[in-house]
């Protein structure tokens, strides 16, 4: 498939870009590019082979999401530079 400067003015003005006449000649011969492998791609046989979702094999192993206490209020806010009785007090960042 050809991309002609009407295809990439469409596809310029999706993503709020601007081509000069040079820039456009040297991006419709690269999206020409792009488009005629992907065309390549769909000649493939693709029959029984699942998609992937990562190209990785490894496994992420997570741990049991398990309810436990950890800390009581009184020994993390022990810790803080700054709070009062049932919270953390940091310095306001945002007006």
């Amino acid at each position: 498939m050809e991309i002609n400067r009407e295809t990439l003015d469409k596809i310029a003005h999706l993503a709020r870009l601007h081509f000069d006449d040079a820039e456009a000649g040297r991006m419709m011969a690269d999206m020409t590019e792009i488009v005629t492998w992907v065309e390549q791609l769909r000649e493939v046989n693709t029959e029984g082979v699942e998609p992937l979702t990562t190209m990785s094999q490894e496994v992420n192993i997570f741990r049991a999401d398990v309810p436990a206490v950890t800390l009581s209020r009184e020994e993390a806010l022990a810790r803080a530079p700054r709070h009062n009785e049932t919270h953390f007090l940091v310095p306001k960042v945002i007006d």
